[in-house]
């Protein structure tokens, strides 16, 4: 067995149908990191039966399926099948009839898997038995996956014993083996549990057993249970018989009693009536009488309320005189306190007036020697603080006159230290400018080219990704198309190839009429009805029986009506030239009337299979058509299928040819839209180097300008300071 060709649709990262085609030899899968390389192992594993999601590198079977990117859905499906080439016939028996295997296995969300072979459904188990047999399967050791020829190293014995197992071609015997023993050990189970299940059964049995003589001891007390249920009924019934004829009796003794009652109801009806007569004035007087209780009531709740108002006014009145009684003991208190303070104040105020008399002569005295004392103190004082601040002056005068000196002689030789240094500064400085002043404008130059160039390349860019993409939408119909001619051209030459056996298992010797003649397409069920099993008997040779060719008539008896002769659709048929001129065509209706016109060796059939023959012995219906029409319609269905695989493979071909050159100029403009974005980043990566060089330049010249500008500050301070050095110089002279 060959494998031809691997289809994944929606499985992981194959989100497109994908075809890989495995041709005779060696056919290899290269890429970097990431690419999907490792998932066609995976997809191989999938669809040979892998069952654990563990082997597919996820948490749960359904992570095979396609989750979606930024830019595409989620798949609600993935679907992944394999080709195989079955010419020799290695399948096993149930799927060795055909030249090609597609065994193909869908996943969906929530659903679960399913496997089909050739279309059909089928197992997991029959998958990997097909597999088992040809010495591969989803655990096979030629599948290697990473890390996995580090395992067969250090495998034990056993895996080793399965390795050449494969190898020899027995895995799929030891499989069958496996499961025969798996099959054994079930059916051992199943006699225990037989075993117990008759023993069960056997109790059950023993218990029935009691429960029958059970059921038969109470038929017969149900027996006697009626017999005398029978006797109480009939007793009863006597009784209900002799309580009826009672019952009538006290009938009629309560008709007579209700003949009696309707008198006494009609009097007191009478007397009813009479009475309502006189009621309404005793219910007026009824009425005035509760108005005027209820008036009465009325008065007494007022004057209850009234009364109860009252007295709670003078239980309020008499709570406050008792409290106005209170208040005027404690005010009575208060104000006797009060006259006892105020006489305690009174002495109190009179004993300060006698105390402060000569007070105000003895503090005016003394308030006037502590000022002429305080005017004299401030005099000495003053004179003190003029004369120590003269000393101190004239002292800190001469020292920092000798210290500004000093000063003044080391800062006179640092400023002109760094004046020279100044001057050489801002005679470098201005060289440094006129040396930036030219490499700014070679930055902004190159800079300039720089943008220019990378404009240009981020439009050869976007022009190589729009055809790009544009190819790639061609080459993703292209691919499409060159699918779908697959499938149909795979389709027809199935069916073809199914019809040729199926005509090639019923042609027998060949030499059958039936396989020699061609009729037109939807005249095979006419022909059919015509000549029925007729057709499969061969044209006659000497010393056998069959069909003779005689000459047609020269002057055919003609069809009744507008029968047109059958004949002329029909071609490979010499020997049936007679007998197809006397077989008109004709609609349903038609035939019905125009049998009776028949003349003999004539018939009439219509397209459905209807037939009528001049004899009047036969009439056959449409739904009575034999074998010889379904082979006639399979055999021009096989040569329009054919016709139409003739053109499926050149559209195949087309397609295939149309697809690779879209796929040649989708390579093409991604190598061009790859050379677009190299050219793209140099021209970016110029650019950037550009501005880095102009920004140092502007840095540079920036600091240069503030190193001039401190350099002519330097100089107007120089200056000041000569001019302060030489004002100090007159003042130390003046000292």
């Amino acid at each position: 067995m060959q494998f031809t060709r691997l289809r994944l649709n929606g499985f992981k990262s194959f989100t497109d149908p994908t075809d890989l085609l495995i041709h005779p030899g060696l056919t290899g899968v290269v890429g970097p990191n990431g690419c999907g390389k490792s998932n066609l192992l995976e997809a191989l594993r999938w669809v040979m039966g892998e069952n654990r999601p563990t082997a597919m590198r996820g948490s749960g079977m359904e992570d095979v399926i396609f989750a979606g990117s930024d830019t595409r859905g989620a798949r609600h499906f993935a679907e992944v099948s394999l080709h195989l080439d079955n010419s020799a016939r290695l399948a096993p028996s149930g799927f060795n009839d055909a030249d090609h295997l597609d065994i193909t296995r869908r996943i969906t969300r929530d659903a679960g898997s399913a496997y089909k072979i050739n279309g059909k459904e089928a197992r997991a188990r029959d998958v990997q038995m097909l597999f088992a047999d040809a010495s591969t399967g989803a655990h096979s050791p030629a599948l290697v996956r990473q890390g996995q020829i580090a395992e067969l190293i250090n495998a034990k014995p056993k895996a080793r014993r399965r390795i050449l197992e494969e190898a020899a071609g027995i895995s799929g015997l030891y499989q069958r083996r496996h499961e025969a023993e798996l099959r054994l050990h079930a059916t051992e189970t199943n006699l225990e549990r037989l075993s117990d299940v008759i023993e069960q059964l056997a109790q059950q049995m023993a218990t029935l057993a009691r429960q029958a003589r059970q059921a038969e001891r109470y038929r017969q007390v149900a027996g006697r249970l009626r017999q005398v249920e029978g006797l109480l009924l009939y007793r009863r019934w006597r009784e209900a018989d002799a309580a009826r004829l009672t019952a009538e009796n006290a009938l009629q003794e309560a008709l007579r009693a209700s003949a009696t009652a309707e008198s006494a109801a009609q009097n007191a009806a009478q007397a009813r009536v009479a009475a309502e007569e006189r009621l309404p004035p005793l219910r007026e007087e009824e009425t005035i009488a509760g108005t005027i209780v209820q008036r009465l009531e009325v008065q007494r709740d007022t004057l209850s309320e009234e009364a109860r108002r009252a007295a709670e006014t003078v239980e309020a009145l008499i709570g406050r005189i008792a409290q106005l009684t209170r208040d005027i003991e404690r005010e009575t208190t208060l104000n006797r306190d009060a006259q006892d303070m105020i006489t305690q104040l009174e002495w109190e105020q009179a004993q300060i007036i006698k105390a402060s008399e000569g007070q105000d002569d003895r503090l005016e005295e003394a308030q006037s020697r502590a000022r002429d004392a305080g005017a004299t103190l401030q005099e000495h004082e003053a004179a003190l603080d003029r004369v120590s601040e003269d000393v101190a002056r004239l002292a800190a005068r001469h020292q920092s006159a000798e210290r500004l000196v000093s000063d003044l002689q080391t800062r006179l030789a640092q400023v002109e230290k760094a004046r020279s240094e100044a001057q050489a500064s801002c005679e470098s400085s201005e060289a440094q400018l006129a040396e930036i002043a030219g490499g700014l404008e070679q930055a902004e130059a190159a800079r300039a080219d720089a943008r220019t160039a990378l404009e240009e390349a981020e439009t050869v860019l976007a022009q190589s990704e729009d055809a790009r993409a544009h190819a790639q939408g061609q080459e993703a119909s292209a691919r499409a198309a060159l699918a779908e001619a697959e499938g149909a051209a795979g389709t027809l030459r199935a069916e073809v190839a199914a019809l040729a056996r199926v005509l090639e298992r019923d042609q027998g010797d060949g030499r059958r009429l039936l396989d020699q003649i061609r009729v037109a397409p939807g005249f095979e069920q006419a022909l059919g009805a015509a000549l029925a099993d007729d057709l499969r008997a061969p044209l006659a040779e000497a010393g056998s029986s069959g069909w003779v060719g005689l000459s047609a008539y020269e002057t055919p008896p003609a069809l009744p009506g507008q029968a047109a002769p059958l004949a002329p659709h029909v071609s490979g048929a010499g020997a049936l030239a007679r007998r197809l001129s006397q077989t008109g065509i004709v609609s349903a209706e038609d035939g019905a009337r125009l049998h009776d016109g028949l003349k003999p060796g004539q018939r009439l059939v219509s397209l459905a299979g209807d037939v009528w023959r001049w004899d009047g012995l036969f009439v056959a219906a449409s739904d009575a058509s034999g074998t010889a029409a379904l082979r006639l319609q399979q055999v021009n269905r096989l040569d329009a299928q054919r016709k139409e695989l003739v053109r499926a493979e050149k559209a195949r071909s087309d397609a295939e040819t149309t697809h690779g050159a879209r796929k040649a100029e989708l390579a093409d403009l991604a190598r061009a839209e790859q050379a677009a974005r190299e050219a793209r980043r140099s021209a970016d990566q110029r650019l950037t180097e550009a501005e880095t060089r102009n920004l140092m330049l502007q840095l540079a010249q920036e600091e240069l300008q503030q190193v001039e500008a401190r350099s002519l500050e330097d100089q107007r301070r120089m200056v000041v300071l000569n001019r302060n050095v030489q004002a100090l110089e007159a003042q130390v002279a003046r000292l």
